[in-house]
This record gives structure tokens, sequence and C-alpha cells, in this order.
């Protein structure tokens, strides 16, 4: 199952490129055994700044054909960590690929968060994208390392 987060704007260098790289490695190592992976980052850009609309067009030109999609996004289901290690156990076990989706400053275009499979919430504050691709990186990971049974999340 290979895993896109799927994010609007570019991340520069800085201690976010440092953990996200540092969750995804750890993954990509420890889900090779497991059919997991591997994961990545796809960055799209919309340096014409021409809303939301226009930022769909340009996700929807990125996401891997068949992937299930799941955007991140405030009004989304509020998960705990086992749970979401269930749902990507159910998509590694149906042979699905994965693609988050994270939106750019004002969100993800209402038409295209209808058709994701899945909208999840980090909760009801706002949180700053790289740290929200910070966030499901390290989900990514806990969810893997759930799936293999390792002490890394320990309830």
């Amino acid at each position: 199952m290979k895993v896109t987060i799927l994010a609007v704007g570019k991340l520069r260098k800085g201690p976010e490129l440092v953990l996200i790289k540092d969750y995804l490695d750890r993954f990509n190592k420890a889900g090779r055994n497991m059919g997991l992976g591997p994961a990545h980052i796809v960055e799209v850009e919309d340096k014409r700044n021409l809303g939301m609309a226009e930022e769909a067009r340009l996700i929807e030109r990125a996401l891997p054909a068949g992937a299930a999609m799941i955007t991140l996004d405030e009004r989304g289901t509020v998960m705990s960590s086992p749970e979401f290690a269930d749902r990507l156990q159910q998509w590694r076990d149906m042979s699905r690929d994965i693609c988050f989706v994270i939106g750019g400053a004002d969100g993800i275009d209402p038409d295209l968060r209808a058709r994701a499979d899945l909208s999840i919430s980090f909760g009801k504050m706002v949180w700053p994208h790289m740290l929200v691709r910070v966030m499901i990186s390290e989900q990514v990971y806990r969810a893997g390392q759930i799936m293999a049974g390792t002490p890394y999340h320990r309830l």
C-alpha cells in the first residue's frame, strides 16, 4: 500500500521537514514486511493564489490513480490512533493505496472534500499546514507500529 501526503504549498528546510522525513523513513523501513509503504510527500503550489477551486484542480491532477482520498479537515472525523490504524489496515488488506490531502490556507474545496473516501480532523483547533504534515506523518508511522504490535503506541 503506497501512502501519499499531497499538500498545497512548498515546505522549506526547517525542523518540520526534518521530522517529516524522519517519520516517513521510519515508516518505510518498518512497513516493508507488512505491505506498507512507501510513503512520500507530493507538493502542489498555486503560485497565482486563485483560491480553493484552482487548488482542487491541482490536487486532482496530482492524486494517485485509484488511491483512497483522505482529506485532513477540521470538519472531519476525530479518530483515535488505534481506529486510524484499523482503517489503514483495511485499505492495505484491500490492496488500496491511500492519499492524504492537505489543502491551502483556505482549506479544501467543498466539492473535492465531498468526494473524499474519508475526512479526518486533528480536533477542533486549526493547525498550521506545516504542522499538519508532521502530525499525519507521525500518525502514519504510529499506525504501522500499532499494526506491528510494537510498544511505540501505549494506551
